[in-house]
């Protein structure tokens, strides 16, 4: 059974050229607000991930003061 992505670690110079060609020749002028928004989002995506992390970050903490050190 063929994989889906198989051709995924043969990428070459060529092929990237013609998947940035395509994609100018499809946004155009967009191009830049594009690749803006999609900075923006990464950018948003990350904020979020932090977030999560500051959040477990403060449970587990908040777990271990909890319970005091048994003499």
């Amino acid at each position: 059974m063929p994989l889906p992505l198989a051709f995924l670690p043969n990428l070459g110079t060529t092929e990237l050229l013609v998947v940035a060609f395509v994609s100018l020749l499809m946004f155009g002028n967009r191009l830049p607000s594009v690749m803006r928004s999609l900075g923006k989002s990464v950018t948003e995506f990350k904020k979020g991930v932090a977030g999560i992390e500051d959040e477990l970050d403060q449970a587990v903490n908040a777990d271990k003061k909890i319970t005091p050190p048994t003499p």
